[in-house]
């Protein structure tokens, strides 16, 4: 039986870019990944840091989104693996959903979206579910380091 989650009020809820579980990366706290996720699309510095301090993971997401900034010639090249430092970096940090993910054993993890076929299943689950795909990848990399 598959994970579901999206909601982060939900049971599997933390294992959403906008549930509030920080870490630190490159010197810097990021409260949610998604504000990690989002800032990482710009080269410049000041907009890293505008979306780093944004008060929710959705004025990061809305930021990131928005067309009118400069987003990074390699972004989708990249998009992935800098997904990856913010998840394994979340749950390295954060010891109780680090519990969490681990506790589903080798269950498959679905982000249960109905409008993101790249991070999630889709509406009809054709979607890639890379965000989950990512979250099996680090689930595994915290079973061989405990």
């Amino acid at each position: 039986m598959a994970i579901r989650f999206y909601k982060i009020k939900d049971e599997y809820g933390c294992f959403s870019n906008f549930s509030p579980h920080g870490f630190v990366s490159d010197g810097k706290y990021w409260a949610t990944s998604e504000h990690y996720y989002q800032a990482q699309k710009f080269l410049a510095p000041e907009l890293q840091e505008e979306v780093r301090i944004l008060p929710s993971p959705m004025n990061a997401a809305l930021f990131g989104r928005d067309k009118a900034n400069p987003v990074r010639d390699d972004w989708e090249e990249i998009k992935d693996n800098v997904m990856r430092v913010a998840v394994l970096e979340k749950f390295r940090t954060n010891a109780d959903i680090r519990a969490t993910l681990l506790s589903t054993g080798n269950q498959e993890i679905i982000e249960a979206t109905t409008d993101d076929y790249y991070w999630g299943c889709g509406n009809d689950g054709t979607g890639l579910n890379m965000l989950g795909k990512i979250l099996m990848e680090v689930r595994t990399v915290l079973e061989e380091q405990c």
